[in-house]
């Protein structure tokens, strides 16, 4: 597992406006943490192909269909991050890098105000 990569994961529970069910998140946490066998958690963020998460602004980057194994153009939901056990990844579909992963950098920065 690396950062950049894309699994499907399953994300219950979850409450209020959180994303959930199974549904593909990109791993974001630093690849020493993802190359711990001791470690357990993963830092992700959830993808969903809603239109209407598309207009959140600066936090929802958006990546085109086959980008990292996506079959429709979606929206990574940099607003959302959360972490969760290793078990609860259950495929991997694709990995995302060079500018892709980079917009999802930047909207990880505006969601944590990192600048």
């Amino acid at each position: 597992m690396k950062r950049g990569d894309v699994f499907w994961a399953n994300v219950e529970p979850r409450s209020g406006s959180e994303q959930r069910g199974t549904r593909p998140v990109i791993v974001v946490s630093h690849d020493a943490f993802n190359r711990t066998p001791g470690w357990r958690s993963v830092i992700v963020v959830p993808i969903s192909t809603s239109e209407r998460q598309a207009r959140r602004g600066p936090t929802a980057i958006g990546l085109a269909a086959g980008c990292g194994g996506l079959r429709e153009p979606s929206v990574v939901l940099c607003h959302q991050v959360t972490t969760l056990d290793r078990s609860k990844l259950t495929e991997l579909i694709g990995s995302v890098g060079g500018e892709d992963l980079a917009s999802v950098d930047g909207g990880l920065k505006a969601a944590m105000a990192l600048d």
